[in-house]
């Protein structure tokens, strides 16, 4: 069966990140030999001052392939977990999702959406979770986590929001990688430009300070616009932090739509 796995509000300003503890546990699922787990991917949700946040309200989630048999016990792990390593000023939630045919996707995709522009409550997280027959679960504080880690969970499973956690790290000489090289990374699934298309392999692409991959259709996907004055055979450059952000904003303003 496959699952998703997504926590929230686990840290402070001085801790290690919520994405951190997400690889964690990631790494303890594997290393028990519970499942094999996916990328983690990072949802940013609604910035309000009526949101009690670290510092930039965003959830965690990993899909993970597994036995049935294990589901309990990576659920118990991840609930153990969250209690001992979360910040004691924090109000983690965990959230742990069967993806099987039974479960109400668009109702939890939806939430996820609705989590990025409008302020929810605990209890409206709770009578969907129940409703959906989904875990939702508080490991500490004022468990507000489960708020966002529900979320996290609609928006990993929509398979359109989010970028991967971490950057991709490659060392090639001038900086310049084929689109067929990017994607023999273990990251990284497609290369398209802000526009819309996707490149083809024989494509140069100059890569830029940060290559981190955003979630589209399901795939890990490098963004990349084309070079200013660009004359050659190197087009296109790697986007920006800015850029990538300023793309989620505009791809959550078309989801609303």
């Amino acid at each position: 069966m496959q699952i998703l796995v997504c926590i929230d509000d686990t840290d402070n300003l001085d801790s290690r990140g919520t994405g951190e503890l997400a690889e964690m546990i990631a790494h303890a699922v594997e290393k028990h030999d519970w499942g094999k787990c996916s990328w983690i991917t990072r949802h940013q949700l609604l910035l309000d001052p009526a949101v009690p946040y670290t510092s930039h309200n965003s959830s965690m989630c990993f899909k993970a392939d597994i036995k049935i048999e294990y589901l309990q016990p990576i659920i118990d792990y991840a609930a153990e977990f969250l209690e001992r390593e979360s910040q004691v000023d924090a109000s983690p939630g965990l959230c742990v999702v069967v993806t099987d045919e039974f479960l109400d996707t668009k109702s939890l995709i939806d939430f996820g959406y609705k989590v990025k522009r409008e302020v929810v409550t605990k209890d409206d997280a709770y009578l969907l979770a129940k409703r959906l027959n989904v875990h939702l679960s508080e490991h500490g504080g004022s468990g507000q986590g489960i708020i966002g880690a529900l979320a996290g969970a609609g928006l990993r499973l929509g398979d359109n929001d989010g970028w991967v956690k971490g950057k991709v790290e490659i060392n090639v000489p001038n900086n310049i990688i084929s689109v067929r090289e990017l994607c023999s990374h273990s990251a990284v699934d497609k290369v398209k430009s802000l526009h819309g298309e996707y490149l083809g392999c024989s494509e140069l692409i100059l890569l830029g300070n940060m290559v981190k991959p955003v979630l589209m259709a399901g795939k890990a996907v490098v963004l990349v616009h084309k070079l200013d004055g660009a004359d050659g055979p190197i087009l296109w450059t790697t986007c920006s932090k800015k850029q990538l952000s300023n793309f989620e904003e505009l791809r959550t303003l078309v989801a609303d739509q």
